[in-house]
């Protein structure tokens, strides 16, 4: 992490109004605290500010690998479904007249019994055709017993939605995972949890790697919507924090946070925007229970660390 130099800011300078106390009084400084760069703030100027500062809180974080995908259409769901009922339909009633016309096998010509079996193996030849595409494209799971049907009801009326996940070329996994965050690319501070529904048969040919699908209920996606897909995958799970929205702030494309070093002194933590939960941001490292970070007008204090640098901005998470 890069570090930025110490920054003081006299009350003519820097924030005349907000920071009218920014200092670096040697007396707020623990003796045996190590020099770090940072921004010093007295206790005037931080209740002056509305600084809030609280310690994240302890959490594990279920190991997950990243893909990328797509909410399905309902049409194109449903285009998929009248395909493969038309074959059946078509297979089922040829079928039956074969079965009807052998039970009459002493009153119809030989002729039109070969026809009807010519005609039943046709269909029954195409339904297994459209059978085994529909599980490449969609997986078996969802070509058993109605599944996609099913789904396909919620997703028309709008209570839930449907997302394919591709994973990276090359990526496997070794089971199924349970479930995954989505995250659409649209807000990318917001995640729901979309729960496994199947996965298909055949491989993307772009990808070379199979499509997961996962449901998500109660919070429909826009169709056609872009999404990170995160799969929970089996693993130990890895101990860290969680840091609220409200105290992370980006700043040259990365997440950061600002730590209390001292009773007056504030340093500028990487914060990495890759582990979103309900609750804010999960940190593995930099940062622990013990730490104390600022949760509200972080903002401020950005601003006052790069007007130093002549950079005055920055944009809350």
């Amino acid at each position: 992490m890069k570090l930025v130099p110490k920054i003081i800011f006299p009350l003519a300078v820097v924030f005349a109004a907000g920071l009218a106390g920014c200092s670096k009084p040697a007396a707020d400084k623990p003796a045996d605290a190590p020099e770090k760069a940072g921004v010093t703030i007295d206790a005037e100027t931080q209740t002056r500010i509305g600084l809030k500062i609280e310690s994240p809180v302890a959490a594990l974080w279920q190991p997950e690998v990243k893909g990328y995908g797509v909410v399905v259409d309902p049409a194109t769901v449903a285009a998929a479904l009248m395909n493969l009922e038309t074959a059946r339909a078509a297979a089922d009633v040829s079928g039956k007249e074969l079965d009807r016309l052998k039970t009459l096998a002493d009153n119809v010509s030989a002729r039109t019994l070969e026809s009807a079996k010519s005609d039943a193996q046709r269909d029954a030849l195409a339904f297994q055709s459209a059978q085994t595409k529909f599980k490449q494209d969609w997986g078996s799971a969802l070509a058993a017993d109605g599944e996609l049907a099913k789904i396909q009801t919620a997703i028309a009326d709008g209570s839930a939605a449907l997302v394919r996940v591709d994973l990276p070329a090359g990526e496997t996994l070794s089971a199924p995972p349970a479930s995954a965050r989505i995250i659409a690319l649209s807000d990318e501070s917001k995640a729901v949890t979309g729960d496994f529904s199947g996965v298909t048969d055949g491989v993307n040919p772009q990808t070379q790697t199979r499509s997961y699908y996962f449901l998500v209920k109660g919070q429909p996606l826009a169709s056609g919507a872009a999404v990170t897909g995160y799969l929970r995958i089996s693993g130990d799970p890895l101990s860290g924090v969680v840091v609220p929205q409200s105290a992370v702030l980006r700043h040259e494309g990365k997440g950061w946070a600002y730590e209390q070093t001292g009773t007056n002194q504030f340093q500028r933590v990487e914060v990495p925007l890759d582990r979103l939960t309900a609750d804010g941001w999960f940190v593995p490292d930099n940062l622990s229970t013990n730490s104390h970070i600022i949760t509200s007008g972080a903002q401020t204090v950005l601003s006052a660390e790069l007007s130093g640098g002549g950079f005055n901005t920055g944009q809350r998470d």
